[in-house]
């Protein structure tokens, strides 16, 4: 069954709420999804020069539109292969650097098969980076800096997030992301 951009936009606000904010997989979620001020922007192209410029004007969005707080940028096409959507994600970084947004924003990065290169493939917590679709999620590095200096122990996230999804293994990780689809 083919999605339209609405049912993929609907399917990832529910992996969000239901996974990410639920589970406090990113303890930074709850407030900009709640606000409403999340953009989420659907590509359908497989071509790579179309999927990066559409980050490109993503950006250009974002910086014409502060009331937005971040920005999910999903290909739901394309980059099915992981291999592939990390050289995506290594082109992307640097083409963010060559039109002068380092600094300005960052990029989290999120697959359906995110795969940490030193863990085992059987690792639970390859699911703090998985998402029903792959995902470039844009952050304001100043805002994100802001939340950062305000939330304590900011760096024991991702060691807690790893405890976490170990804890609750595999099979319940791939129940949340297939009710995420419903």
């Amino acid at each position: 069954m083919s999605k339209n951009s609405s049912d993929i936009i609907d399917h990832t606000k529910k992996w969000l709420s239901t996974f990410v904010i639920a589970h406090n997989i990113c303890p930074f979620a709850k407030k900009p999804y709640i606000d409403n001020s999340i953009q989420y922007h659907v590509f359908e192209s497989s071509s790579l020069e179309k999927q990066l410029e559409s980050l490109i004007h993503c950006c250009e969005e974002l910086d014409t539109n502060p009331e937005v707080e971040t920005s999910l940028v999903i290909y739901p096409s394309g980059l099915d292969d992981f291999d592939d959507y990390l050289d995506f994600l290594a082109l992307a970084n640097s083409l963010l650097s060559k039109q002068g947004y380092e600094g300005i924003y960052q990029l989290a990065s999120f697959h359906p098969n995110y795969c940490f290169a030193e863990l085992s493939s059987k690792d639970a917590s390859h699911y703090t980076n998985r998402s029903p679709y792959p995902v470039l999620h844009l952050i304001r590095e100043e805002n994100l800096a802001l939340v950062l200096s305000k939330y304590p122990n900011p760096e024991k996230i991702p060691q807690r997030n790893i405890e976490y999804t170990r804890e609750l293994g595999v099979e319940t990780l791939k129940k949340i992301l297939t009710l995420s689809e419903t």
